[in-house]
């Protein structure tokens, strides 16, 4: 058996409990108590207040300055509607609308957000009654596991409102043109390009949104 010196060995030691506590800090300021009724408080270290609108409703929350605008809904306020996929703005799955354009709410910091209109999947539905794009995607079977169709919902929703506000993509054809943009379907494939399924549901989901867009 190969022995190693006390010397080594102190220093594996040190190197060790350096690496365990130095966790500590951000594990407990990322350790949420929910409370919807109420709003949400974490006591930590490096908290600081924040008041995020989201649906329509003031969530008043304290957070570290490193914790996403994602982690903030999900696991302060408790609107798991918003999935975290990839993490890194690659998969869409997180997309929610801010001031009604959609952002990957795992790339932005909740502190930036103070203030701002928030709209998640959870807030879509008015009066009872789904999204016109939420009950689109039912019709047109638009999704398989699931995982990711919170994100293309909203991500769709705010397609619609930019094509009708006459905002061009990559694939329009002549971008001197006002008024809406007809939704073709590369239209589409372009404009939801950021939001991946891994099922493989595309073709539906360009139904969906044409549909729900009156383009069907």
């Amino acid at each position: 058996m190969i022995q190693m010196d006390s010397s080594k060995r102190r220093f594996m030691q040190s190197a060790a409990a350096a690496a365990a506590f130095g966790s500590v800090p951000y594990a407990t300021a990322q350790s949420a108590v929910r409370d919807t009724a109420q709003g949400t408080v974490v006591r930590g270290e490096h908290v600081q207040p924040l008041t995020l609108n989201v649906n329509g409703r003031p969530y008043v929350l304290e957070v570290e300055p490193r914790v996403t605008l994602l982690d903030a809904l999900r696991e302060y306020i408790g609107l798991t509607g918003t999935k975290k996929g990839c993490d890194r703005g690659q998969c869409g799955a997180c997309t929610v609308l801010v001031n009604g354009r959609r952002i990957n709410s795992c790339l932005s910091l909740a502190l930036a957000h103070a203030g701002d209109d928030i709209v998640t999947v959870e807030g879509l539905a008015r009066g009872g009654r789904a999204h016109p794009v939420q009950a689109a995607f039912v019709e047109q079977d638009a999704f398989q596991c699931g995982y990711c169709t919170p994100g293309q919902v909203c991500s769709a929703v705010a397609l619609l409102a930019e094509a009708a506000a006459g905002a061009a993509s990559a694939v329009t054809g002549d971008v001197r043109k006002l008024g809406p943009v007809a939704l073709s379907d590369d239209e589409v494939r372009e404009r939801m390009s950021g939001n991946i399924c891994r099922c493989g549901a595309y073709p539906n989901i360009v139904a969906a949104v044409k549909k729900a867009g009156g383009a069907a």
